[in-house]
C-alpha cells in the first residue's frame, strides 16, 4: 500500500501569513485563500481577512480584538528528508 505524502499548505491554495500585534504578540501561520490574493491590492485583502478572523475569536474569548502592527508572509517549510 502507498503511504499518502502531505501536500503543503501553498500547493491546497492557501498563503501562510504571520500577524504581529501591536501588543508584541505574534500569530502564526493564518491561513489565506489564494484566489483572494494578488492583483493591485497585493497582500491587503489577507489583512482585512486576518482582522477579520481576529475580530471573531476575540468576540468568542470576550476580549477586544487586537489591531495588527505588521503583517508578513510565512516562510515556506522545509520539506522533511524522505526515509529509504
Amino acid at each position: 500500500m502507498a503511504k499518502r505524502v502531505k501536500q503543503l499548505p501553498q500547493d491546497r491554495g492557501f498563503v501562510l501569513f504571520d500577524a504581529i500585534f501591536e501588543d508584541g504578540s505574534r500569530a502564526s501561520n493564518r491561513r489565506v485563500p489564494m484566489e483572494i490574493l494578488g492583483g493591485l491590492d497585493g497582500d491587503d485583502p489577507a489583512r482585512q481577512l486576518i482582522e477579520q478572523q481576529e475580530a471573531e475569536i476575540a468576540q468568542k474569548a470576550g476580549r477586544p480584538p487586537r489591531a495588527i502592527q505588521s503583517l508578513v508572509r510565512a516562510a515556506k517549510p522545509e520539506p522533511k528528508p524522505v526515509r529509504e
